[in-house]
């Protein structure tokens, strides 16, 4: 099967990889075959002294520029890309606003992970449409510390699932911590589609073409460093 022929597969219908993040957005700090719990890894996090913490984020937004590949694909397939509620697509990428969570970063190679916490895109996702079907993905929440992306999926318009584990992050290729202001900037995570999501979407869409090797895009968070009140 050609790589087009096997998107369209894959696809019919989702591309929840589609875009986000997503959540979205991704800041892991390690590539997800690292394990995100050993034991050592949390004792070396517990003694490391933190660069920076923000115990209420709010503000600011997650952003996935969809790498070229995939956008591609949507189109070539007659997928339309959308979003729900706040997300917005603007310039190839999707963006979805911060409205909650906490971060705490560490400097690189005193803790593994060194980013940990949860960020929250309540109230916003994006969707997918092709054939009659179409998916939404929405509240994002980015786990950088395990590497994962969690979120609602509903299929033309009904709930199929909550809290699914919808794409994994790769962080190999994560900038360093950048300031700006009163923003802070995590950027360069790789995006993929989660083996959960691969399962979901195959079931829903009857294909087996989709796969956690599918790359969404590269992922930019932008928080804002003044905690809520």
């Amino acid at each position: 099967m050609s790589t087009i022929r096997s998107y369209k597969k894959t696809f019919a219908g989702i591309a929840l990889a589609a875009v986000a993040a997503m959540p979205l957005a991704a800041c892991s700090s390690s590539d997800s075959s690292d394990s995100a719990s050993s034991s050592s890894s949390e004792s070396k996090t517990a003694i490391a002294k933190p660069v920076a913490r923000i115990n209420a984020l709010s503000g600011e937004d997650t952003a996935v520029k969809l790498d070229a590949g995939f956008a591609d694909a949507l189109k070539t397939l007659g997928l339309t890309p959308g979003v729900v509620g706040e997300g917005k697509l603007t310039d190839g990428s999707l963006v979805f606003p911060i409205t909650g969570g906490n971060v705490t970063y560490f400097k690189p190679g005193t803790a593994k992970p060194y980013v940990i916490g949860q960020i929250q895109h309540e109230g916003s996702g994006f969707s997918l449409e092709a054939g009659g079907t179409k998916v939404e993905i929405t509240n994002l929440n980015v786990d950088p510390g395990a590497s994962r992306v969690y979120g609602d999926v509903a299929v033309n318009g009904k709930t199929a699932v909550t809290s699914a584990f919808i794409f994994q992050l790769r962080g190999a290729t994560l900038k360093p911590l950048q300031t700006e202001g009163d923003t802070a900037i995590l950027e360069g995570t790789k995006v993929y589609i989660s083996p959960v999501a691969a399962s979901l979407l195959n079931d829903t869409f009857k294909t087996d073409a989709v796969t956690d090797q599918l790359l969404v895009g590269v992922a930019k968070i932008t928080v804002n460093t003044t905690p809520a009140s």
